[in-house]
């Protein structure tokens, strides 16, 4: 009988372990943080209307032919799985990544770039048939050292609703957003930024004619068509967060005296800095030499956004960590953790639900720690060994006798 036990062990051990896995592949998302105005009342029950959003973060992929095998048959495994449950458990409306896809995009081929989207695209799994919006980051377009806004282009013809800029804007459910490239707002005087800031200002024109139109007034055609062509600075007569949702890879500048972060802004890995041209007399984006790309949006440029935009609340990637930041008018930002393991022993990611009356609720989720997954596979490996050494001990001990 013991013998038999025994024997039965190993396939005890590996049923276990298959149902271990599949538990770990589902996330665990914390209690809601709201970001709402304050004469709004949260619907506890939500309702039919909720947009529900996953905003995931530095997925950093290699490509098929750069991943090597723990990459693509465990790490790249295992998020194929975490997308999945993902979907089955919160059951989404859509999917935004705030940029990094690829660990080195700006330094890839067009055919080693498609790689990374194949690669991408099977991860995905049941997302595909979501709707999809993809934030350009530094890791997709590079550095401004070696910012081209032909490669951006091409780039961002691959990825859905970017414009050649690497920006886009788009309406869920009569929810407005819209997505820019941070990055080229931290570059000197370049074209790609110059399209930013068009992008910016056109928004900005659209934000103020949907103001004016719920007052009951119009913009007269020539009036817009002026403010269009003076790129200046211009106060904004709207509301704070009254605006779109704003997407971002690089966060926004965070100043020591705004209402604080409830969790520490940091990143994790690369220290270098980024060259970064002065631009003295164009919008006041002035610098004093090199911005550092590690940190966040320049604070001339951050105002420019926050005056031209009235963003109704911030999603940021880049820092690899959670944080949930408000802003001097109380607009709210949150910053997105990298889900991959290459960046983080903790990977997590964001479920956003927009409600009726402008509410918004936010979980930050967590997936399994790499450390766990490796420690569980060791100790199977461990115990299987153990157990056949056992079994063959006792064969060979009955035989004796």
């Amino acid at each position: 009988m013991m013998f038999a036990w025994k024997s039965l062990f190993p396939l005890i051990l590996v049923i276990g372990f298959i149902i271990f896995e599949e538990r770990i592949s589902i996330p665990s998302c914390k209690e809601e943080i709201i970001s709402n105005d304050e004469d709004i009342v949260r619907d506890e029950e939500g309702g039919a209307d909720d947009v529900r959003v996953m905003m995931v973060a530095n997925l950093l992929l290699m490509g098929s032919d750069d991943a090597g095998y723990i990459n693509s048959y465990f790490r790249y495994s295992y998020m194929a799985k975490f997308f999945r449950k993902s979907f089955d458990r919160l059951k989404p409306d859509m999917l935004i990544v705030l940029g990094d896809v690829s660990a080195r995009g700006s330094e890839l081929t067009n055919n080693k770039w498609l790689s990374v989207l194949q690669q991408f695209q099977w991860m995905l799994g049941p997302f595909l048939s979501l709707p999809m919006h993809i934030v350009v980051g530094d890791r997709d377009i590079g550095e401004c050292s070696r910012l081209n806004a032909k490669f951006v282009s091409r780039i961002a013809s691959s990825l859905p609703g970017l414009d050649s800029a690497g920006c886009g804007a788009f309406k869920v459910s009569n929810i407005s957003f819209v997505s820019l490239n941070a990055v080229a707002m931290l570059c000197g005087n370049n074209d790609l930024r110059f399209s930013v800031e068009r992008v910016i200002e056109g928004e900005h024109l659209d934000v103020k004619s949907h103001g004016k139109g719920s007052a009951g007034g119009a913009s007269e055609p020539r009036k817009v068509e002026s403010e269009f062509t003076n790129l200046g600075w211009r106060e904004n007569t709207l509301s704070s967060r009254s605006g779109p949702v704003l997407l971002l890879h690089i966060p926004l500048h965070r100043t020591n005296n705004s209402g604080g972060a409830l969790n520490v802004l940091k990143r994790t890995h690369s220290t270098k800095s980024y060259d970064v041209s002065n631009s003295v007399g164009n919008r006041g984006f002035s610098g004093t030499g090199q911005y550092e790309l590690m940190q966040t949006v320049p604070p001339n440029a951050t105002e420019y956004i926050f005056q031209a935009l009235k963003p109704r609340i911030i999603f940021s990637a880049h820092t690899h960590e959670f944080c949930d930041y408000i802003h001097r008018d109380g607009t709210r930002e949150i910053t997105v953790p990298a889900m991959t393991w290459d960046a983080r022993d903790d990977p997590g990611f964001v479920i956003a639900t927009f409600g009726r009356n402008r509410a918004v609720t936010v979980s930050q989720c967590s997936l399994a720690r790499e450390s766990h997954v490796l420690t569980a596979y060791i100790s199977v490996l461990v115990l299987l060994i153990s157990t056949m050494i056992i079994v063959l001990k006792s064969q060979s001990t009955q035989s004796v006798i």
